[in-house]
């Protein structure tokens, strides 16, 4: 976008995440559209590679009503993941490492091949190893959980930590299973699989197409977050998190305080 400082959002929202500090919308104020939004994206993951991260992924955002009408947008996004953002199944995370982190539960793909665009839903079984239940830890770098279209897009749609389950072959009736988000032993949120889309698969689909737009392909051996089957709950310091999916198996996170995580 002509006369949009590309590389200055992106040092603003990289900043503000490398330091827990939330700032202001920035979209209205920069004239930021959605393409210069991804530009944008695009500037502020390589910061992160440029300190040796490596891309693993890609996540879709706002897939379900439930996430639009939480966040105030009404489009499908996405965006990339990093090793670093990973947390083992289990694992612990320090929520001193972010503003105001929230969790929810999703459903993972692993890639097994490339897809083309456009690939009907029915052909996935070539296209996807294995599925597995996750959870996404989203930290919004926008005070108060508040922004635009562009300015999460920018913001690598939210993006903080994920927690990949075990994986197992993609079952029967992937676009309707039940979804649990428990909370310290009790349940949090409660959904279905056909939240994200209507079937899981779909966001796939939307990711090839729209990450494609902007000349991203997807690699065999990569994650794939469909989006989140419930609205995000926020992470307390020493909480236990778990998304529980039907016929796919548990995902845990604990949350510890500030210097406790391992």
């Amino acid at each position: 976008m002509i006369g949009v400082d590309t590389a200055g959002i992106a040092a603003k929202l990289g900043e503000a995440a490398d330091t827990a500090t939330a700032i202001g919308q920035l979209a209205a104020e920069t004239g930021l559209d959605v393409d210069g939004a991804y530009a944008v994206q695009t500037a502020l993951v390589q910061r992160r590679l440029d300190r040796g991260e490596r891309l693993v992924g890609l996540k879709m955002g706002l897939t379900s009503r439930a996430k639009m009408a939480q966040v105030g947008v009404d489009e499908v996004i996405w965006g990339r993941l990093t090793d670093v953002m990973r947390v083992p199944d289990g694992g612990t995370v320090d929520v001193a490492d972010f503003i105001h982190p929230r969790v929810e539960p999703e459903v993972a793909f692993l890639l097994d091949r490339v897809p083309e665009p456009g690939e009907p839903v029915g052909s996935f079984a070539d296209a996807v190893r294995a599925v597995a239940p996750a959870i996404e830890l989203i930290d919004s770098r926008y005070a108060n959980f508040t922004f635009s279209l562009p300015d999460v897009i920018a913001d690598n749609t939210s993006a903080g930590a994920f927690v990949v389950g075990p994986w197992s072959p993609v079952p029967d009736g992937l676009d309707n299973l039940g979804v649990l988000l428990e909370v310290d032993g009790r349940i949090a949120q409660v959904g279905s699989t056909a939240a994200i889309l209507g079937d899981p698969r779909r966001a796939l689909d939307e990711g090839l197409r729209l990450a494609g737009r902007h000349g991203v392909r997807l690699r065999s051996g990569w994650v794939f977050l469909a989006g989140a089957a419930t609205a995000a709950v926020p992470l307390r310091p020493g909480a236990h998190v778990r998304a529980v999916v039907e016929k796919l198996g548990v995902a845990s996170l604990r949350a510890a305080s500030s210097g406790a995580a391992s």
